[in-house]
């Protein structure tokens, strides 16, 4: 099914039109989350309670979504989300919206682990909170409840007239968080079947997004490092995905095709793919290291517009894995760490910008933190008012680009 320019720009009679501007040199965007207030973070509770309703706790997340976009207007930043202020984390959110899906704890998912001791000392290690961080589980057969971000959009339409990313979960990170065997194997016979499942609500929902008015589609992948530096026979934690791995080639080649079949024949939005090495601590050791060349022959074969990816990190290689990589069409470009307190000056984000330039044009590098500042709800990486600024040190860094590059 094909979205064209025309359904894209329409919008629903009484909101305020986005402004469609051309794509330029470094465009500013964010990846998604933003740090949810503390009373906030009160009513998420009483819902994963049952003590009120999703519609109760979504008419008090509308205040965090106003205060969230305020940052990021007020930095200057030009693609904006709504913070993921209604969300749980980036991708267990979906317990909300879809039935069949039961939402737990990393420590309730202990019991389903193979060897549960080795499994809480890599936690500790790892700096997991592994009460604050949940995971959607698939225990029934997924029939959709709500939509899963067309709320989202429709609410953020109303009150800004920037151009609008919205972040959804990626089919395999879905596919991999939520297989867990011995709970979901009566309502699918295999993690194939229930990956499908995935796909098919994803279209719908990207289809629907753009016809609502979306600038750009994110489907967040982190797991994509987890496979190739997570290690071939060990139980890891990165977001979640806790269950015993297969070969990496064969899952890169699984993640590939469901992004492909996810996005196929979708135009007139932007589709990208994020890929991380975890967000859930400030403590650099503990996530994931290394470049992103075993992935590069993978993003080739992936037909999205962008790949969204951290370069603020040491941890994440450098940009040379770009050279002579063809089929990559734009770039957005980490310049800036969520996870420190340090505000990134603008003129090393230049320098950063400037090395990007030796692989891509200017109108396909957009300019974007690592990830996102409050990626899980109850453990974010980074304050506010830091995060502002970090914001506003990429939009100067932007202006002085332009300057010199269009």
């Amino acid at each position: 099914m094909a979205v064209d320019l025309k359904s894209r720009n329409r919008f629903l009679a009484g909101r305020n039109p986005i402004i469609h501007v051309a794509e330029e040199a470094f465009t500013t965007t964010v990846v998604g989350s933003w740090p949810r207030p503390s009373w906030l973070l009160q009513e998420l509770r009483r819902k994963n309670r049952g003590e009120i309703s999703y519609e109760r706790f979504s008419e008090v997340a509308d205040e965090a979504v106003l205060l969230a976009v305020k940052y990021q207007e007020d930095a200057g930043i030009e693609v904006v989300t709504d913070g993921e202020q209604r969300r749980d984390n980036f991708y267990s959110f979906v317990a909300d919206k879809l039935e069949g899906i039961r939402l737990m704890s990393v420590a309730e998912l202990m019991d389903y682990v193979q060897d549960r001791q080795r499994f809480e000392e890599m936690l500790s290690r790892l700096d997991v909170p592994a009460f604050a961080i949940k995971s959607p589980v698939v225990v029934g057969p997924i029939r959709k409840r709500r939509p899963i971000a067309l709320d989202e959009l429709q609410f953020l339409r109303e009150h800004t007239k920037r151009r609008i990313k919205v972040p959804l979960p990626g089919p395999y990170m879905l596919t991999r968080a939520s297989w867990v065997e011995p709970l979901s194997r009566e309502a699918y016979w295999s993690r194939e079947d229930l990956a499908m499942e995935y796909v098919r609500l994803l279209r719908e929902e990207i289809v629907a997004l753009a016809e609502a008015g979306a600038h750009f589609v994110q489907l967040d992948e982190p797991t994509l490092t987890e496979v190739v530096y997570g290690g071939v026979s060990q139980q890891t934690f990165m977001c979640a995905a806790i269950m015993a791995k297969t070969d990496p080639k064969e899952e890169l080649e699984f993640a590939t095709e469901l992004i492909n079949k996810t996005v196929r024949g979708i135009t007139g939005v932007k589709i990208g793919v994020h890929v991380c090495r975890g967000n859930w601590t400030r403590s650099e050791g503990s996530l994931l290291r290394g470049d992103y060349k075993p992935l590069i022959p993978y993003f080739q074969e992936m037909k999205v517009d962008q790949f969204v990816l951290e370069f603020a990190t040491e941890r994440a290689g450098s940009l040379s894995v770009f050279e002579g990589a063809s089929g990559i069409r734009e770039l957005g470009l980490g310049v800036v760490n969520p996870r420190t307190e340090e505000v990134e000056s603008v003129d090393s984000i230049v320098a950063r910008a400037r090395e990007a330039l030796r692989y891509f044009d200017p109108d396909k590098i957009y300019l974007n933190p690592d990830c996102g500042f409050g990626t899980f709800a109850e453990s974010p990486v980074n304050m506010a008012p830091v995060a502002y600024r970090k914001l506003r040190s990429m939009v100067l860094a932007a202006e002085v680009l332009r300057k010199e590059y269009s």
